[in-house]
This record gives structure tokens, C-alpha cells and sequence, in this order.
């Protein structure tokens, strides 16, 4: 069984409260999911796509229901901090866990960075007294010191940096709403930004596939529920009521904030690419806003480093524990906290410091570039995980509490859903090369994971590896 971070001391955990509680379950997804992606790459992916991004949200939506079900159902019935990457190594052997893991680790430990390279450059724009790099190296330190304590203090704040930003969402949507009905002083642009400017998708369908690896890209981290299902007190009940909650918030924040960008200004409007939450506001003529919505971001992109910066140190320690990282990184404080996992997870974050040194205007984009596509692989992985261990457990007579709908079709439609999304992405060039760069990438840690990595006495095997209570 695998050794969570909670079950060495679980006694003591809790009456320390180093557990998880739902409500930060739920805040931790939302603060992973709603970040980078939602405030800063919409309005990419919006002029990528024009008006027709609507359909690439719609679609990445439906695919994102489909697979944290998928994940619900494997992460209720066997909560593990390996999540997707142990059940893949049940599932599939233990390279293709082993390789999944190291895969989603690289990812987050970049999307790390990119939180911290997207905040430090929103701050100097608004503060240019100190150099962005010099801010980058300020969030990686603090938040770096936030994920050595124990994880209920972790959770707390990262539940008050999710409010705030949820309530921003909120309060934005509420804007967009009495502006396009006129209620504000602002004239409203009624329906007229959706044909005009080149019509409803004046770049085609390969726009509305190039749009959509940068939105699954945005929903990328949302799977960090269902690692951190495995440091709650009650796994199986708190997983599938979050999954549950997050998804519904996940369709109406972005779903509803993208309405109103692509309503309220011309697709093809500069300020779109740099802010588009502050583009908005600014039509919208509300004094200040642009300036408090800025500082809404900052805190929304740190609290996204948050949560991402626990997810990777989680996923690393449950690959030391599976024998598939070095044995050091599987040690625990007496708190439960797996802190040379998490010191590992950050090293790129600070190395990202010193990029921003050299590039600062350039950095964040290619950091974004070579993680777009990897989500793909990921959640492609974790439907057939989902589709073989689904299988077993029905021969087996075995019931989840969270059971995937209309199983099997719906994972097979999901798979089928990610393979269109992939055909359609190698028609454009640039998301060719992208493509072609991740599976090159997959190949090369599945052919080190199955070369370097040698079973080791006293690990924990892909095959048991469940959280121990």
C-alpha cells in the first residue's frame, strides 16, 4: 500500500489538523486550474481562434467532465498521491505509471515557473522598481516556504487565495453582464463582435484546434484533486463531492468569462493578448479597475503556484516511494510533509529566476510552448486507466463510490474526443511541431524509466500503491 503523507502519523496529523478538509480540496483544484490559463492565456487563445474559441472551450469542457470522472472514479475507489500515475501503472505496467508521473511532474514544475514569470511581470508593469526576475525569485522563496509546513496550513491558504480570486470571476462576470445589457454608461456592443472583424471563426478550424491545446493547457492541473484526495480524512466521500463542485465552477468561470471577452471586444483587439480581464474592465469604464483586477491576478497566478508547487512535490514522492525516484525524496517530516520532494520540485522555479535574469520578455511564452500539449497525454492515459481498471472491478464484483456515466461509451467517446483534438492540432504547423516535441518527449522518459530505473528493496509497487489508513 502506498505510504501517503498522511498515514505515518495519522493520529498525530490530526489533532495538529495537517489534514486536508473539502473545502480546501475543492480551493486547490480551482487555485491549480484557475491561473495562468484563465487570466492571462485566454485572451491568446482568443486571438488564435477568434469568436469560434467558444467552441474550443465548449469542447475542452466537455472533454474535462469526461476525464475528472474518469479520475473521480479511480481516485475514489483507491486514493493514492501518485493519483493518474499509479493507476496507469496498475493498469498498464509499472513504465507507463512510472513514465506518466514523470511526465506530469515535468509539466507542473514549469507551469511552477510560468506562475511565478506571469505574476513578477504583471508586478514590475505595475511596480517597475525592482527587476522581474528579482520578484520571480521573491514568490518562488515565499511560497517554497509555505509548502515545507504542514499541509493544513498549506490548504488554509490556499483556500483564501482561491476565494479571492473566485469572487474576482464573480464580480467580472457581473460587469460584462450590465454592460452588454447597457445598464452601464459604456455603450454595449450587443451581439455584433461575433460576426464582424472576419466573422465567427476567421481563422478557421485549424484555429479552433490551435485554441484548444492553449485551453486544455488552462485546464491542465485540475487532476490535482484527486492527489490531493489521498491527505483527507475521509478520501473516498471528499473526492467525488469536489469533483463534483469544482467541474460546475470550472464551466461557469471560464465558460462565462470567455462570453464576455469575445462579446465585449473585437477578437482581433491587442490589449486582448496581454490582459484580457483588464481589457474588459477598461470598455466597461470602471474607475480603478484595471488596476485592482491587476492585483486580483498577481494573487490568483501565486495562488496557482501554490497548489501546483504541493502537486509536483506529491507526485515526486510517490514516485520515490514506487522506487522511481531517488529513496531520499520519499522521506517525511514528522508533520507528514515530504520536504526534499518539495525543495526538488521548486529547483526549476528558481532556475526560472535566472532565465527571467537573462530573457525577461521572452521566457513566459516559451515555457508555455513546451508543456501545451502534454495535458493530452495525461488525460489520455488516465481514460484507459480508467477503461482497464473499470473492467477488472466489474469481473471482480468490486463497486466505486464514483462511477464513471454510461461506462464504457462515454470513456471511449472521450478517448475519441482527444485523438480528433490531436489530428486537428497536427494540421496546423506550429501545434505540429508541439505535438511531435511531447510524444519525442514521452518516448524518451518511458525508454529511461524502463533502462534506468531498477526495482528497489523495499519500495512500493504500482500494483498497491493505495494510501494506507
Amino acid at each position: 500500500m502506498e505510504h501517503t503523507p498522511h498515514s505515518t502519523t495519522q493520529h498525530a496529523q490530526k489533532a495538529q489538523g495537517s489534514y486536508l478538509k473539502p473545502r480546501h480540496l475543492v480551493m486547490m483544484a480551482l487555485g491549480s486550474a484557475i491561473g495562468t490559463g484563465l487570466f492571462v492565456g485566454t485572451g491568446a487563445a482568443i486571438q488564435t481562434a477568434g469568436p469560434a474559441v467558444l467552441i474550443s472551450y465548449l469542447v475542452a469542457c466537455l472533454l474535462l467532465v469526461l476525464v475528472m470522472r474518469a479520475l473521480g472514479e479511480m481516485a475514489a475507489a483507491d486514493p493514492s498521491s501518485g493519483a493518474f500515475s499509479t493507476y496507469a501503472g496498475k493498469a498498464m505496467g509499472p513504465t507507463i505509471g512510472r513514465a506518466l508521473g514523470w511526465l506530469w511532474w515535468a509539466q507542473i514544475v514549469v507551469v511552477v515557473a510560468a506562475e511565478a514569470t506571469a505574476a513578477a511581470q504583471l508586478v514590475t508593469e505595475m511596480w517597475p522598481s525592482l527587476p522581474q526576475w528579482v520578484w520571480a525569485l521573491i514568490f518562488m522563496a515565499i511560497f517554497t516556504a509555505i509548502n515545507l509546513v504542514r499541509v493544513g496550513t498549506l490548504g488554509e491558504t490556499e483556500f483564501w487565495f482561491a476565494l479571492l480570486k473566485v469572487a474576482a470571476v464573480v464580480a467580472f462576470l457581473a460587469v460584462g453582464v450590465l454592460l452588454l445589457i447597457g445598464v452601464l454608461p459604456a455603450p454595449s456592443p450587443g451581439l455584433s463582435n461575433l460576426t464582424e472583424h472576419g466573422g465567427f471563426m476567421p481563422n478557421g478550424i485549424t484555429g479552433v484546434a490551435a485554441a484548444l491545446l492553449v485551453v486544455i493547457f488552462a485546464f491542465g492541473g485540475t487532476e490535482l484533486v484527486t492527489i490531493a484526495a489521498a491527505e483527507t480524512e475521509d478520501p473516498q466521500r471528499n473526492v467525488a463531492a469536489a469533483i463534483r463542485t469544482i467541474l460546475v465552477r470550472i464551466l461557469v468561470f471560464y465558460v462565462g468569462a470567455v462570453t464576455v471577452m469575445v462579446l465585449v471586444l473585437p477578437w482581433n483587439n491587442t490589449e486582448l493578448s496581454s490582459s484580457p480581464f483588464v481589457a474588459v474592465l477598461n470598455v466597461a469604464g470602471i474607475p480603478g479597475a484595471d488596476v485592482l483586477m491587476n492585483i486580483v491576478i498577481i494573487l490568483a497566478l501565486l495562488s496557482a503556484l501554490n497548489a501546483n508547487v504541493y502537486g509536483s512535490s506529491r507526485m515526486l514522492y510517490s514516485l520515490a516511494r514506487r522506487g522511481s525516484a531517488p529513496n531520499a525524496l520519499a522521506a517525511t517530516s514528522m508533520r507528514g510533509v515530504p520536504r526534499a520532494a518539495v525543495v526538488t520540485s521548486v529547483l526549476f522555479g528558481f532556475i526560472a529566476v535566472v532565465l527571467n535574469y537573462l530573457w525577461p520578455e521572452t521566457i513566459l511564452n516559451i515555457m508555455l510552448n513546451v508543456i501545451g500539449s502534454t495535458c493530452l497525454v495525461v488525460w489520455g492515459l488516465a481514460l484507459i486507466s480508467q477503461i482497464i481498471l473499470r473492467k477488472r472491478a466489474d469481473r471482480a464484483g468490486v463497486e466505486s463510490p464514483l462511477k464513471m456515466w454510461l461506462f464504457p461509451w462515454l470513456s471511449y467517446f472521450a478517448l475519441a474526443l482527444l485523438a480528433a483534438i490531436i489530428i486537428l492540432g497536427l494540421l496546423d504547423s506550429a501545434v505540429r511541431f508541439q505535438l511531435i516535441a511531447t510524444f519525442i518527449l514521452v518516448c524518451l522518459i518511458a525508454l529511461a524509466c524502463k533502462v534506468l530505473i531498477k526495482p528497489r528493496v523495499g519500495s512500493v509497487s504500482a500494483d498497491d500503491a493505495a494510501p494506507r489508513t
